[in-house]
This record gives structure tokens, C-alpha cells and sequence, in this order.
């Protein structure tokens, strides 16, 4: 049986690495007033968050049938110190760091705390150009920003890469 990849692709791709957070979403009845005069924030001195923001004010899409809802995350230390921790109480943890920043933020209707295991690009595929081909007949290519870094830049020089890779291939 032939192997679809090689032992040095192999060991290329185990050698990325990703930092891990969690993301909580809290979700508002329509009519719901969120009192804070920005639509995000990043924040830079709290062991706990590093990011929130009114989606439907960020996004520019406030409407009066459709309930707001908070987006929040979790810094990079948080998310690995707490990895492997019951969802229930990392919750509750974010949520009472959420509300020494934001204490006029309203009780949510719902709430959903989410394990971002692979949140963010710290080590990328070495040498890869944004792609790699695993297979040439028939073509396999794999990319993303495992493959360059983590923003949409890298996302975008990615999807480029792999364009050219298929192009060629045709």
C-alpha cells in the first residue's frame, strides 16, 4: 500500500504548532440595549480577555427584530492554562473577568463558551510557499495559515499559493 504522504511531509506538518483560546458568545432577546460606546475593543491588561465586541454594532447590522450578542476572548495564557478544564467553570471564570470590564452588560438570554484548541498560527509549516503538494497524480494539495501565519493576509497569500499550485496542475 502506497502512503498518500511522505515521512518528511509528515514531520513537517506535526511540527506547526497552535495557540489555543476560548471564545464566548453571549446572545441578547431583540430590544436589548448594550450601553458601551465602542463596537470593540482590545484589551491589553487583563490576564483573562483580550477581545470583545458587540457583533451586530461591529458588523453594522443593528436591527430591532434581531437580538445583539457579545463576542469575547480569551488571551493566549488563559486559553492554555485552562485547555483542559470543565467548559462549565472557564465559563463562569470569563464571565466574572467580562463583568469587572463591562458591569452594565445585561443578563444574556443564552450563552455559549467555546474550546478554540486551534485558535492561532505560532509556528507554521517551514518553507512551505502557503501550500504543499502531497500528491501529484491525481493532485492533493494542502494549505491555509498553517502554512504561512495567522491573519487574513496569510489566509489570502494561502489561497493564492494554492490557486497557482491547481493552475499549473491543469
Amino acid at each position: 500500500m502506497s502512503r498518500v504522504i511522505n515521512e518528511s511531509q509528515k514531520q513537517q506538518l506535526e511540527s506547526v504548532s497552535y495557540s489555543s483560546r476560548y471564545a464566548l458568545g453571549l446572545f441578547y432577546e431583540a430590544g436589548t440595549w448594550i450601553d458601551v460606546p465602542w463596537a470593540a475593543q482590545y484589551i491589553t491588561n487583563n490576564p483573562c480577555i483580550r477581545f470583545i465586541s458587540i457583533d451586530n454594532k461591529k458588523r453594522n447590522i443593528e436591527s430591532p427584530e434581531i437580538g445583539p450578542s457579545v463576542v469575547v476572548h480569551t488571551t493566549v495564557t488563559f486559553g492554555s492554562e485552562y485547555l483542559n478544564s470543565d467548559p462549565t467553570e472557564v465559563q463562569q471564570l470569563i464571565l466574572s473577568y467580562l463583568e469587572r470590564i463591562v458591569p452594565s452588560l445585561p443578563k444574556p438570554s443564552s450563552i455559549k463558551c467555546q474550546k478554540w484548541r486551534y485558535s492561532q498560527v505560532t509556528k507554521a509549516v517551514p518553507n512551505s510557499l502557503g501550500q504543499m503538494i502531497l500528491h501529484t497524480q491525481p493532485l492533493l494539495v494542502c494549505g491555509g495559515d498553517g502554512f504561512t501565519h495567522s491573519n487574513f493576509d496569510g489566509c489570502i497569500d494561502s489561497a493564492m499559493s494554492l490557486a497557482e499550485v491547481v493552475k499549473s496542475h491543469l
